[in-house]
């Protein structure tokens, strides 16, 4: 069985490359050991502000801090934006520069992020996350072949592959998926599950099932498999988290549609069709520290083995976390 961990999340927007760096080092200093980045081209809405480039984020993050293990949360390596290869290339060099620190979160993506780079069309989620499926299979074999081969996939086909800079460790696939079916294909191709938007007894009942059971199917121990589950968090009380999340716009990417717009400014307006209760469902918004644990606790008895809490990059969020939250939890793994 695997011991419970608490991570952060730094998201990717809001402020600049830099102040995810601090945030990195904040975090570790505070005690956590690993924490997570978005990858988004634009960001989830318009008045977020800002969207890096996290690839070129994390390797500074990795060198400005000592055992802190860094992952995406989550990258789309179904073509279009990236392609698997460069995908597998890019992780393996940052395993092979900072061994068994990089941890790699893969999603089929969403409209907003990818849709610009298929200039074809959007794909529907069935295709997607065959793509993604596809593509964990062909990183893994260029991690790990040791001659030349060719890959002849469904969707992605090449010749007379081979990657010369290998990773020195095994690099952990996290497999994003927030629904049944996409949890069935995370305990098939992924090492790990990443879930968000689902209450405790989903995924209790429904989630975790899913991804355990394909888990065995595939031959894998899920014991030994990860389940994370995603949350944001906002240190205010409910009244002003929902004003926030109107007047800003970010309660828009809970709408029904949201994950298929391509216009951040336009999930931002998607907000108006969102209920006070789908926002508060999706977001927490927390008064006390009693209140996060009592969260976090929630998720650990149905099952989650990580608790990975978006703070974005607000440092003084992590060192709250880090000195009223993080002593519980690692009190309780002593015992």
């Amino acid at each position: 069985m695997r011991n419970f961990e608490l991570s952060v999340d730094v998201g990717e927007s809001y402020n600049d490359p830099m102040r995810f760096v601090e945030s990195c080092q904040v975090a570790e200093k505070s005690g956590f050991r690993s924490v997570w980045f978005g990858d988004h081209f634009l960001p989830w809405v318009h008045s977020n502000a800002r969207s890096a480039f996290v690839w070129s984020v994390m390797p500074t993050a990795l060198d400005r801090t000592k055992k802190l293990k860094i992952g995406t949360n989550v990258t789309t390596p179904i073509g279009g934006r990236f392609h698997p290869a460069i995908i597998a290339q890019a992780a393996a060099t940052l395993d092979n520069m900072y061994p068994g620190r990089f941890l790699l979160g893969v999603g089929s993506g969403e409209a907003m992020n990818e849709s610009r780079f298929f200039p074809s069309g959007w794909p529907k989620w069935q295709e997607r996350i065959e793509r993604l499926s596809e593509a964990v299979v062909l990183m893994r074999k260029l991690w790990n072949s040791r001659d030349f081969f060719d890959f002849e996939g469904r969707y992605f086909k090449m010749n007379a592959l081979y990657l010369y800079t290998k990773p020195k460790s095994k690099i952990p696939v996290y497999f994003s998926a927030i629904g049944k079916k996409a949890a069935s294909y995370a305990g098939t191709y992924g090492d790990h599950l990443i879930t968000t938007g689902n209450s405790p007894a989903r995924c209790h009942d429904v989630i975790f099932p899913a991804f355990e059971e394909s888990a065995r199917k595939a031959g894998k121990n899920p014991s030994e498999m990860e389940k994370m589950v995603h949350f944001q968090l906002y240190l205010t009380s409910k009244k002003a988290g929902l004003n926030r999340m109107r007047r800003t716009g970010e309660g828009g990417i809970v709408a029904k549609g949201a994950y298929d717009e391509p216009d951040p400014r336009k999930i931002m307006a998607m907000v108006s069709q969102v209920s006070d209760e789908k926002i508060l469902d999706r977001f927490q918004f927390i008064s006390s520290a009693d209140e996060v644990i009592e969260i976090i606790e929630s998720f650990r008895k149905v099952g989650a083995t990580r608790v990975n809490i978006c703070t974005h990059s607000y440092p003084d969020r992590i060192k709250y976390l880090g000195k009223k939250v993080l002593p519980y939890f690692n009190k309780r793994q002593k015992k």
